[in-house]
């Protein structure tokens, strides 16, 4: 596990541990955060939901998976209104979780990946048509009902690293 977490360190995550799988809990609630579709991609990316499964079925996936590992990636923004700085961090965060995902999917290990918010491989999804990348999709920690922050703070890894920082998380995990 140590080799993994010293991957993704080195494909440029800010932070990364082994994950627990057993802090993994899917909640109906933040599911039901999904279904008021404040982010747009309700039933609009097939890494969120309605596409991704129903809770159980997503609960069911992430059982079947026997270790992890959980990153961030955290950068310092110049205010609470740097909207630029979050959009460039959240850029630099998907492309961590692209790097990192290519990396882990040459080993032998049966992976899947978890990110913040729908895949962001495609400029727009193709939904309602096929999935044009469905080998290198990488699914919402949200959309399997995985309340972000819990996580973090179950496997000791801070949620928040202070005033004008912002973290985005993801994690992997194997078989």
């Amino acid at each position: 596990m140590n080799n993994l977490v010293q991957l993704a360190l080195d494909m440029g995550f800010s932070h990364a541990v082994p994950l627990d799988i057993k802090t993994l809990k899917a909640d109906p609630k933040v599911r039901a955060m999904c279904a008021a579709d404040k982010c747009g991609a309700y039933g609009r990316n097939w890494t969120c939901p309605p596409a991704c499964g129903t809770l159980e079925q997503c609960a069911e996936r992430m059982s079947a998976y026997t270790s992890g590992i959980l990153v961030q990636t955290t950068g310092e923004l110049e205010d609470s209104f740097d909207v630029e700085g979050m959009q460039e961090l959240e850029k630099r965060h998907q492309q961590n979780i692209r790097k990192t995902a290519d990396a882990l999917r040459r080993t032998p290990s049966d992976m899947l990946c978890l990110g913040s918010g729908g895949c962001r491989i495609c400029e727009k999804c193709a939904w309602p048509e096929p999935c044009r990348f469905p080998e290198k999709a990488c699914l919402s920690m949200e959309a399997y009902g995985l309340l972000v922050s819990w996580v973090c703070q179950e496997n000791d890894l801070p949620y928040y690293y202070g005033k004008d920082t912002l973290t985005y998380t993801a994690c992997f995990l194997f078989r």
